[in-house]
């Protein structure tokens, strides 16, 4: 005689929602949201769900898979509800990033700083991190938290500001959406914080120039260098902000780019080094000095870059309005050349008088130059001369001393480094010669072409 007992049956409650906020926060999907996830994909596992978590839009549990690997879903979207309070609308939900986006500009940022201790503390947590920090953004919460201040002395004594390594991501994330639509309106001649446009760029360029102007040093030329004073720290952020408008239209993006711009460091900041090197700073150089709405703190992606839109009016200006045909210009540092020295001193009126009107900037009187070219154009750390382009003799001489100077363990960088830069003058070998016999001196072996340095062996251990 066989005896069924009855099992005791339990219902299980597949689509109720487990105990933590992700699960709990369902997004409604409008017709701009689908197009915007191409291929009607789910959101990135992180987000909203995770593995194993139960989806309540499909009553089902989400199948093990990648983490940061979308999930693809069916091409219709069904509208669902928030079964929470519904987040505050934010001009992201017009027009969203891509979290690859944010992910990029991590990648950017870090280049070259993947060894300081704040990016190390941000890539311990990475993921965590990046989410975070997306969902800052998207829902508009995101500010810009703790800056570090402190002074360098080389060449001279001057403040940096750098920002957190999170504000530095959205610096770039921010740089490479609205970067380009400036670029291609940027005349040739400007360089700085441009791809491809950097000191070399600048030297080249001014180095064919005159010799364009001078038909190849057989004809005299002037130029006029001019320096425009207290520069980043005189910026007027309100004239900046209109000029960023006119070409920056989506509101989400114009909306983070016044946030960065209007953001004042020094009501949340660090300093390092020692007191008495802030001392150093000339006062009117100083950003502590300066008005609410003026001033940009050096150091930043995001100054660079403000600093060369503010400055396109000055490089239209002279294209269009002065008929410059020989013009270049590295951040505040500019140039131009002309055979006639009187044609020059007006050109020098002329933007003295624009850039107070236009920019409520002003030229520095004491670096104002104007002379024949064939003494010497000194300009981003070369000196154009008839037939031969050469590196500043402070340049070297401060190489040599350094060297000479400098604990064993950062000669194989810095020396390097300095070899890399006598190689970009066409003319510098004797400089090269010089900083070569400086590194033999303090044991490091030298190639033949005077370009790189070894590393010194170390002994070999006797018994």
């Amino acid at each position: 005689m066989t005896v069924k007992a009855p099992m005791p049956v339990r219902n299980l409650n597949l689509v109720a929602p487990l105990p933590h906020e992700g699960t709990a926060m369902r997004i409604t999907d409008t017709a701009a949201s689908v197009q915007a996830w191409s291929g009607a994909v789910s959101p990135l596992i992180g987000f909203d769900l995770r593995q194993g978590d139960v989806d309540s839009t499909n009553q089902r549990r989400l199948p093990a898979t990648t983490p940061g690997i979308r999930t693809s879903t069916t091409a219709t979207r069904t509208t669902t509800t928030r079964s929470s309070k519904a987040a505050p609308a934010s001009f992201a939900d017009s027009y969203p990033f891509s979290f690859e986006e944010l992910v990029q500009a991590y990648l950017d940022c870090r280049k070259s700083k993947r060894n300081t201790a704040s990016a190390l503390a941000f890539e311990s947590q990475l993921e965590r991190n990046l989410c975070a920090l997306y969902e800052e953004l998207t829902s508009g919460a995101w500010r810009p938290g703790r800056s570090i201040c402190f002074v360098i002395t080389r060449p001279k004594p001057r403040e940096v500001w750098a920002a957190d390594f999170r504000d530095r991501i959205v610096h770039h994330l921010l740089y490479n959406r609205i970067a380009r639509r400036f670029h291609a309106s940027f005349v040739h001649s400007s360089s700085a914080c441009i791809p491809g446009r950097g000191t070399l760029y600048a030297a080249m360029l001014l180095e064919r120039d005159v010799r364009s102007v001078t038909q190849n040093w057989s004809r005299p030329a002037f130029y006029l260098k001019c320096d425009l004073a207290n520069f980043f720290v005189a910026i007027d952020k309100v004239t900046l902000r209109d000029q960023l408008a006119r070409k920056v239209h989506e509101p989400f993006w114009l909306a983070l780019a016044e946030t960065i711009l209007f953001h004042d460091p020094r009501e949340d900041h660090e300093l390092r080094g020692r007191a008495e090197l802030l001392a150093r700073v000339p006062a009117h150089k100083s950003l502590f000095n300066a008005p609410a709405h003026t001033g940009l703190p050096i150091g930043n992606l995001s100054s660079q870059f403000f600093a060369n839109v503010h400055l396109d009016a000055l490089d239209q200006f002279a294209k269009h309005q002065l008929r410059a045909t020989r013009y270049v210009r590295y951040v505040d540092d500019f140039i131009l050349l002309h055979e006639s020295s009187q044609w020059l001193r007006q050109a020098h009126d002329r933007i003295a008088a624009f850039l107070p009107e236009r920019l409520g900037a002003r030229l520095n009187p004491s670096k104002t130059i104007l002379q024949p070219v064939d003494r010497g154009i000194d300009f981003v750390g070369h000196v154009i001369k008839p037939w031969r382009r050469t590196t500043r003799p402070r340049t070297v001489a401060t190489a040599l001393h350094r060297i000479e100077t400098l604990p064993a363990a950062d000669l194989f960088a810095t020396g390097n480094s300095y070899l890399g830069l006598m190689r970009q003058a066409g003319n510098s070998h004797q400089d090269q010669v010089a900083v070569g016999r400086a590194l033999l001196k303090r044991g490091h072996a030298i190639d033949g072409g005077l370009t790189k340095i070894f590393r010194k062996k170390p002994l070999p251990l006797t018994a």
